[in-house]
């Protein structure tokens, strides 16, 4: 009973057959279930009609008290404070938290406190720093009221200005991203490259089929192709097969293709993919040292050939620079 007055609180109204799903139970037991809720005075309505379903009387709010303590739980490790107060809203966190605990049962408050304590976030990948872009609060406004904002944006080539619809923000890896609609297209912006941004008062109608999580995994997926569009064919030892699946990115490991069988000494041929030109290519492949050697192309083979030969006879040299004292 307590989901469905939850579900309809947050969604307005729901029909019979939506609550059953959401509650995982029959249509039957909602009808039931409605019914008892509306014999305990609660103010339940039904709507008839084509755009009908079940709501809650204007103004009627369902009390917090009946969190279960993985639910209690996960509210306060979704809570956690690193994002948040890159977004401006550490206080409001904090004030809403200790207002979702002051409404939590003595046997549930104990168990969300624990999971402040022992869980903690840091986002940035390992040796990597984070972001702390200077107009992230700004944008985030907007993305909130759904209002443009002009930028000025340092991409890899120049500076741009542009006029962006701001949809969603995303934190990956501790860099912070802007999902924003230019001339009819959504596109990707990494809020540490914007030098400028002024807010405007002016809306822009969102559009209705946006879904940011969906845009971001499809987006994620083109961009790590067009980081890798070609294919190189190596011999890897089994130390090699080994130092591929631990420094490639995850795009490389799942795209990597091995051959069945292995020679007499246990190396396999494998279809890697690589970067855009030869020298990246070559850069990434010579992470494996000696446990590879490139078969195709024979460009990138060549290159590597060189790179390497090169390294050999400066390390190979007899003469030392000497440092002068400052």
């Amino acid at each position: 009973m307590l989901s469905i007055l939850t579900t309809l609180q947050a969604k307005g109204r729901a029909t019979a057959p939506e609550l059953a799903e959401a509650c995982e139970v029959s249509v039957r037991t909602i009808y039931r279930d409605i019914d008892a809720l509306a014999a305990s005075g609660v103010p339940v309505y039904a709507d008839r009609g084509a755009d009908g379903g079940y709501r809650l009387l204007d103004g009627y709010r369902v009390r917090l008290n009946g969190l279960s303590q993985s639910e209690a739980g996960a509210l306060f490790l979704a809570g956690l404070p690193g994002p948040a107060a890159a977004l401006g809203l550490d206080a409001a966190m904090i004030a809403g938290q200790n207002k979702l605990m002051a409404a939590l049962p003595a046997n549930v408050r104990e168990d969300a406190g624990r999971m402040q304590e022992r869980f903690h976030l840091d986002a940035p990948g390992w040796f990597n720093e984070a972001d702390e872009p200077a107009h992230l609060r700004a944008i985030a406004g907007a993305v909130l009221r759904g209002t443009w904002v002009d930028i000025r944006y340092q991409s890899w080539r120049a500076q741009k200005q542009r006029r962006i619809a701001p949809l969603g923000l995303v934190l990956k890896g501790g860099s912070w991203y802007l999902a924003g609609q230019f001339d009819g297209n959504v596109r990707t912006y990494r809020i540490a490259r914007v030098l400028d941004c002024t807010p405007l008062d002016d809306r822009f109608p969102r559009p209705a089929d946006f879904d940011l999580a969906g845009y971001w995994q499809s987006a994620t997926l083109r961009m790590e192709a067009e980081l890798h569009p070609n294919v190189a064919t190596a011999r890897l030892s089994p130390l090699g097969v080994k130092l591929l699946n631990a420094l490639s990115q995850p795009y490389v490991k799942a795209r990597t293709q091995f051959d069945d069988v292995a020679d007499a000494d246990g190396w396999r041929v494998a279809r890697i993919p690589v970067g855009t030109t030869v020298w990246h290519a070559a850069a990434e492949l010579l992470r494996l040292g000696p446990e590879a050697e490139v078969l195709e192309p024979a460009e990138l083979r060549e290159t590597i050939a060189e790179m390497t030969r090169a390294m050999a006879e400066r390390y190979g040299s007899s003469r030392r620079k000497s440092v002068s004292p400052r």
